[in-house]
């Protein structure tokens, strides 16, 4: 039941913002297709007044007696939006209007301006052949046609704005979301685990008086207080997640030779394992939470494990350079395809019958955000193996 309502959850949530996307492209296309076909408008009117312009001077310079001189003139004075230069056959320039410079003061400008028009747009034509007159003019479009011409630009960038914001702040929202959850299961696991975990150590410490002679009654609960340290531990680390972890000084290989004496005792005889020489190993410090940094350390160790079936190895190297430490955990198990290098860490993915695949999930977020580290999938072959790199900014001297 819950599986169905958290798939129904997804599924409304993914319809929801497909319809906004489609909803939004759609307002803006209908916006741009109306700009676009009301500034081609405008340029027909333009045109049309340009023409209406070279009628009016023409029909003066052949004193049409039909001709109205005042309607001629109103036309005349009606542009006071487009910029209008007006040439001769032989390109000299005659009169230009509605331009900030002025023709007599500045003609260099209106020569490069001319250029300029001749590679943008036809000119309207002035001619009459009985007086041998033929005149041009060149106009640019007026100021009103280039806003809307740059508006659906406009619109365009302001979408992908919105659509930017709206991302980052759904995002921030999810992931604080996603933050409540995890520190919420994890504060329930470490209180649930406290209970049971009372228990086995009393039972334990009965077995203990009920077979005091017992050697190996006494191994047994020997071991089954190391598990139970583990199940301790393991609380423990629960109940840290989401309150800002305390870093120290730490000897790494101090933190290693742990896990080595775990798992040497409970890993398969096929298994074998290849650790630093920590006797003869000089230390390497960094600044770690030792409790979290040994789950990550855990979890590794088991996916190396479970991906070898009974046999194989496992090495654990420690190298280092200026700036970081890095340990690389090596199994000579299944692999996998360098589709999965990144989606082994995101919550839910696993590749295992049994578990959540929340191992890897929860090491990415112990070393990188809490230890300002990385954690990857350095390389991996399938029927070879893989290996995992942890990358800690080194300690730095004083």
């Amino acid at each position: 039941m819950f599986v169905f309502l958290k798939l129904t959850n997804v599924f409304q949530s993914a319809v929801w913002r497909f319809f906004l996307v489609v909803g939004s492209f759609t307002v803006v296309l209908f916006s741009v297709y109306f700009t676009l076909n009301l500034a081609n408008e405008l340029k027909r009117q333009e045109r049309k007044q340009m023409e209406q312009i070279a009628d009016a001077q023409l029909s003066m310079i052949t004193s049409d007696p039909n001709c109205d001189i005042t309607f001629q003139s109103k036309i005349l004075e009606s542009n006071k939006s487009v910029p209008m230069i007006m040439v001769d056959g032989e390109n000299n320039i005659i009169a230009a209007t509605n331009y900030k410079q002025d023709f007599e003061k500045d003609p260099t400008f209106f020569k490069k301006e001319l250029e300029f028009l001749k590679k943008t747009d036809r000119p309207v034509i002035l001619e009459h052949k009985a007086l041998g007159i033929k005149n041009f003019i060149y106009y640019r479009q007026s100021h009103i046609i280039s806003y809307l011409e740059w508006f659906p630009y406009i619109q365009f960038s302001l979408l992908f704005v919105f659509f930017t914001l709206a991302y980052l702040t759904f995002s921030s929202i999810r992931k604080s979301q996603q933050e409540r959850i995890w520190v919420g299961m994890a504060k329930e696991t470490a209180h649930q685990l406290g209970t049971p975990l009372s228990s086995l150590m009393g039972w334990i410490e009965n077995l203990k008086s009920l077979y005091p002679e017992d050697e190996q009654m006494k191994m047994i609960c020997s071991e089954m207080n190391l598990d139970l340290e583990m199940l301790e531990i393991v609380a423990g680390r629960f109940s840290k997640i989401g309150a800002k972890p305390e870093l120290s000084q730490q000897n790494l290989f101090d933190r290693l030779r742990r896990h080595y004496e775990y798992i040497v005792q409970r890993a398969p005889k096929k298994v074998k394992l290849e650790f630093p020489d920590f006797e003869n190993t000089a230390p390497v410090l960094v600044n770690i939470n030792a409790i979290l940094f040994d789950w990550v350390i855990e979890n590794l160790l088991k996916n190396a494990l479970d991906a070898m079936d009974g046999k194989g190895i496992i090495k654990l190297e420690v190298t280092e350079n200026e700036q970081f430490v890095f340990i690389d955990v090596c199994d000579s198990g299944k692999g996998m395809p360098k589709s999965n290098f990144n989606k082994v860490f995101k919550p839910g993915f696993s590749t295992k019958k049994r578990g959540w695949g929340l191992g890897l999930s929860l090491s990415k977020r112990i070393v990188s955000d809490y230890h300002k580290g990385k954690i990857f999938v350095k390389q991996s072959v399938l029927n070879q193996g893989t290996t995992f790199r942890i990358q800690l900014p080194k300690k730095k001297s004083k």
